[in-house]
């Protein structure tokens, strides 16, 4: 099958909002800088940065952010690239990852997924959407923002961090503690769908383990089959997914990801069984709650549970472990960062904003414990996450740098 023409030249401004129109005097701006933040982010998306391997990406937005005149840039033990803009009180910080997951069928792709083909109104490739499209809209909003003097008494950080894929939150969590920033906002620019994220359903890990005793197979009564004592389990998580999903309004869900078993040899009955578990978590439910839950689910039985802690190594080398429950957050629509936003939206775009919650967990449990205001604003469809054909539009891309940028007017 032959494939598209593939249409690698960059854009012009009108040719983006459909035709010449009346622009706001950020998007005057914006439009100066379109091509070059488009093809930053080409660059992006050339290079592979998979988690605890994001070294060679961290150093081109750290090029980038010290051409554009940032006031300082810095780096954390963990590899995280933070670029600085004034030093006033009020302090924000944007943050968007740089990791992205693995492409294992890049031959089926209708665009190479490591060139950042520009095709049909939109750019291609891994992390387009999630998220090195939001990298570039921050990237070019703090350039802005220094221009036009948004950024006269304030602190603007604009955050690159890493192994957010498999780490949510760890990497932004140690960035602030590490930094000592003293923050009273923080944007979240996970794909949005030019939405204004006011929470996330948090999301936890957890192992079940079930032990039997081992015996050879062709005397099975001899012995206690691991396997048989984890159905009993398996059947419970599927009645409490039931259950989850008949709570009106949010609720959370509970799937098993993963079994695996153990045994001497093919010919032997396996003496132990463990599954794992993914649970979204709504607003309620509290560590105490699921405690409670998962004690029942393996109520009765040979059977023990524990939270999953994900370990791995940051790309400059350093061991990381973390406990894999992250709980919801939520952020009342009236409080001054979304309304911010929301008169930013409006302006930039003429659209009336509209607020919801991310289905996901992101890095917002970092920033939400440490009790800093948080919300979410990003380029992207969400439903190209992790997909093949990951795309996102232009059009998203420069609305979210403009839209960035005027919330930092608002805020003054």
């Amino acid at each position: 099958m032959s494939k598209p023409e593939m249409k690698h030249d960059v854009f012009s401004g009108t040719d983006v909002r459909g035709g010449e129109i009346e622009m706001t005097s950020i998007q005057t701006e914006c439009l100066a800088i379109e091509k070059d933040m488009i093809r930053f982010l080409q660059d992006l998306i050339r290079i592979k940065s998979l988690t605890g391997a994001e070294q060679v990406i961290a150093e081109r937005v750290k090029k980038e952010m010290l051409s554009l005149g940032y006031d300082r840039v810095v780096e954390t033990t963990l590899g995280d690239v933070v670029g600085i803009i004034g030093n006033g009180p009020l302090s924000i910080l944007f943050d968007s990852h740089m990791d992205t997951v693995p492409v294992t069928d890049a031959e089926y792709w209708q665009y190479p997924p490591f060139e950042g083909v520009i095709a049909d109104g939109r750019i291609h490739g891994r992390g387009t959407v999630d998220m090195k499209s939001a990298i570039a809209s921050t990237v070019y909003a703090g350039y802005l923002a220094k221009k036009l003097g948004f950024h006269q008494g304030k602190s603007i950080y604009v955050s690159a961090s890493v192994m957010e894929e498999d780490f949510d939150g760890y990497a932004l969590g140690n960035l602030i503690d590490e930094l000592e920033l003293k923050l009273d906002y923080v944007v979240v620019c996970e794909p949005s769908e030019n939405r204004i994220a006011v929470g996330h359903r948090g999301r936890a890990l957890f192992e079940v383990h079930t032990k039997g005793i081992a015996c050879h197979g062709s005397a099975p009564e001899n012995g206690e089959n691991a396997v048989y004592e984890m159905n009993t389990i398996v059947t419970r998580v599927q009645e409490l997914n039931k259950k989850l999903y008949e709570k009106t309004g949010e609720h959370g869900s509970i799937a098993l990801s993963k079994i695996e078993s153990s045994s001497v040899s093919l010919n032997a009955v396996p003496d132990q069984c463990t599954i794992y578990l993914d649970r979204r978590l709504a607003i309620d439910e509290t560590y105490e709650v699921i405690q409670t839950e998962m004690d029942k689910l393996v109520e009765g039985l040979n059977a023990e549970w524990n939270v999953y802690i994900a370990n791995g190594k940051s790309s400059s080398g350093i061991e990381v472990s973390m406990n894999s429950f992250m709980e919801a957050w939520n952020t009342p629509e009236n409080n001054r960062l979304p309304m911010a936003m929301a008169q930013a939206y409006l302006e930039q775009t003429d659209r009336t904003p509209e607020f919801f919650k991310w289905n996901f967990s992101t890095n917002g449990f970092a920033s939400t414990a440490r009790n800093i205001t948080t919300i979410g604003y990003g380029p992207g469809e969400i439903k190209y996450c992790h997909m093949r054909d990951e795309s996102c539009k232009i059009s998203d891309i420069i609305e979210a740098c403009e839209v960035y940028t005027s919330c930092l007017e608002k805020l003054s």
